[in-house]
């Protein structure tokens, strides 16, 4: 009929589709094939190390240790000269020199600046010159007063002229009291146009130039002098830490180590010389200040350290890797390595904990050896083969040069670590 597609056309339209379902077909299939094909060795490679369940488990082990173990506390300080003084002028006048260097290292005593000295050098002369012109006054009168005695005695004149002379005498040596007073403050007006340092310490910028006049009460201070040797660092504890502390310092100084942000090492060692006698109650913090002798001066005023203070010192107690004590459901554990080489899964108590060394107050005897890689595959009771790093101890008698985050098995917050040599 007219509208309907001959029938050989139907017919090659039927074999095409034919053909283009059975060339997917194939393609599905090779690439089928290929996947199984090139996935297979790889994956049993993989098991070839992990799933496998013969032969020993790889590990390494250390062995417990008795040790010294000091306890201390982190903070982070704040360092502050023990003195600053603002050297400024006492007297106006001219600034004729300074003698010092910015940032020199000064004595107490030494000069710093000088100030023209003409005027007070004339007002002490002139205070001297006062004296004088009364002690000569005193000196007649006293002389008077003899004459005036002697004629009274014969009553050759009367009695009361001879007391008016002794009152005389009495005021003229008043007035050469006071002459002295004022020589006394013209000199002291006088050394101060000498600007003297105040105390040990280094100089700072200088704040005034020669040649300009300065004041006593509205010009800029000449320098700051810093005392950095000695200098001191203040930090802040929790209060929960406060008990300790008091005992320890009740016991005797405490000492404390100065340590970089950068990388913890030791700038300064100190001593803990104040417990502030309040708790801030904004931040539950009580602030110590801790004294350095900075004979280096690598302590510097307002510069951030790391403070370590020591409390307490654990005596001979068990100390493991802290990568050995494991945690699960049941608390923390370790694998105990025996001399037949089975690890086996047993429970102990970490009375304290850091980074590099974990204290085991129960459940662990040196020399007992325990894993502390290769945790991967070990259950209890495996089989293990040990590496060649076995006997890996924990360092004893020197300070980790990596400050880390103290934890405890218990709530104190104290760290613990190696015993420092001092």
């Amino acid at each position: 009929m007219h509208g309907e597609a001959p029938k050989h056309v139907k017919g090659a339209r039927s074999r095409r589709r034919t053909t283009i379902i059975g060339v997917t077909l194939i393609v599905l299939a090779a690439a089928a094939i290929y996947y199984w094909a090139g996935s297979g060795p790889p994956q049993q490679q993989r098991g070839g190390r992990f799933a496998s369940g013969d032969g020993p488990v790889p590990v390494l082990v250390a062995a417990a240790k008795s040790a010294d173990v000091p306890v201390y506390l982190d903070a982070v300080g704040t360092t502050k000269a023990l003195n600053t003084v603002t050297v400024s002028p006492q007297v106006d006048g001219k600034l004729i020199s300074v003698d010092f260097k910015e940032g020199q290292d000064v004595k107490k005593g030494d000069v710093l600046a000088r100030i023209d000295p003409t005027t007070y050098q004339a007002q002490l002369d002139q205070a001297i010159a006062k004296k004088a012109q009364d002690e000569a006054v005193l000196a007649n009168a006293k002389i008077d007063l003899d004459r005036y005695e002697k004629l009274a005695a014969t009553n050759a004149i009367n009695r009361q002229q001879a007391d008016t002379q002794r009152a005389l005498v009495q005021q003229d040596a008043a007035l050469v009291q006071a002459d002295q007073a004022a020589i006394e403050n013209a000199r002291a007006t006088l050394g101060y146009t000498t600007i003297v340092a105040p105390i040990d310490g280094r100089t700072g910028v200088r704040m005034v130039d020669v040649g300009n006049i300065v004041h006593a009460s509205s010009s800029p201070a000449i320098v700051v002098i810093t005392q950095v040797k000695p200098i001191s660092v203040i930090f802040s504890l929790p209060q929960q830490n406060l008990a300790e502390v008091n005992s320890a310092f009740a016991k005797g100084p405490l000492p404390v180590d100065a340590l970089r942000s950068d990388d913890n090492s030791v700038i300064d060692h100190g001593t803990l010389t104040v417990l502030d006698n309040q708790v801030d109650q904004s931040t539950g913090t009580v602030k110590l200040k801790a004294e350095f002798p900075n004979a280096d001066v690598q302590l510097w005023p307002g510069q951030f350290v790391n403070v370590q203070l020591l409390i307490n010192t654990l005596k001979q107690v068990v100390v493991v890797p802290t990568g050995a004590v494991q945690r699960g459901p049941t608390g923390t554990f370790v694998y105990v390595v025996g001399d037949d080489n089975v690890a086996k899964m047993r429970p102990v108590t970490v009375s304290k904990q850091d980074e590099t060394q974990s204290v085991i107050a129960s459940g662990l005897t040196p020399p007992e050896r325990v894993v502390t890689t290769g945790f991967a595959r070990l259950t209890d009771g495996t089989k293990v083969e040990i590496g060649s790093a076995a006997g890996a101890t924990p360092p004893q008698g020197a300070r980790s040069g990596q400050r880390g985050k103290n934890r405890s098995g218990s709530s104190n917050a104290s760290g613990a670590k190696p015993n420092p040599p001092r």
